[in-house]
This record gives structure tokens, sequence and C-alpha cells, in this order.
């Protein structure tokens, strides 16, 4: 019988620590060669179709280079198993309810949340509310 509860299959609560610096979001064109610049102890590049985005501290963006500054990065701790269910939902669900927008990148061991600079103590907070923790820097 299928006794679980939903509860039983929340999302586990997690721990997130806030990394150093600013990031900006760039797009470039899609048949652009990958940039030396984008580089840090966190960046991220992506080529699809239409387009080649990169996430790297903003202070490494070219001027020239189309692109959204003052986002702040959050880090899920993880190793995160890939088999887990809800992790993601369970923290963009959070900033959604706290109507603050996200762009999330995923790597093999955890996710990454990106919010824009002056709503992180909100997004902080909301996460927290839903029992999450977000460590402090330093």
């Amino acid at each position: 019988s299928c006794a679980s509860s939903r509860s039983d299959m929340a999302a586990p609560s997690l721990t997130l620590s806030i990394l150093p610096g600013v990031y900006a979001i760039c797009r470039l064109e899609p048949n652009s060669p990958l940039p030396d610049w984008a580089s840090g102890s966190f960046f991220s590049i992506t080529r699809a179709a239409e387009e080649l985005s990169v996430v790297c501290p903003q202070v490494n963006v070219p001027e020239r280079v189309k692109h959204e500054g003052g986002w702040r990065c959050m880090k899920v701790e993880g190793p995160l198993e890939l088999s887990l269910i809800g992790i993601l939902a369970s923290l963009t669900t959070a900033l959604a309810q706290a109507n603050i927008n996200v762009f999330a990148i995923s790597t093999f061991d955890t996710d990454y949340l990106l919010v824009k600079e002056e709503r992180l103590e909100e997004a902080v907070r909301a996460l927290g509310e839903t029992g999450h923790n977000v460590m402090r820097e330093g």
C-alpha cells in the first residue's frame, strides 16, 4: 500500500553557503568562442543553439559584453545524490513565495542559486523560514 504521506517525500533541510563576490550573467552569440575572461573559483559556461551563457565574477566581464550584474551566489552544500527529488524545487519555491527571482545552476555534485544582491538578505530569511540553513560569509 502507498501509506507514505506527502511530508515523507519532502526534500531534506539543506545547508547553503554564500560565495564571496558579486556575479554577472552574460549572453554571447551562440558561435562565440569560450571566453578566457570566464574564470574564478566559480563560473559556468553553457552553450545552446541560441546563445552562449556565462556566469562569472562581475569584475571579469568586459564592458562590451551584454550582461546583467549585481548577483550573489549561494551554494547548496553537497555533494547531493543525483537521484534526490525536489531539492531545487524546495529552494526555488521558498524564494518564489517571497517574490524573489532566482537564476539556478546545477553541477554533478550540487546546485547554485543566484539572487540579486539587494534581495540576498530576504532570500536568506525566506530559505530559513522553510527549514534551510544559510551560512553567513566569513
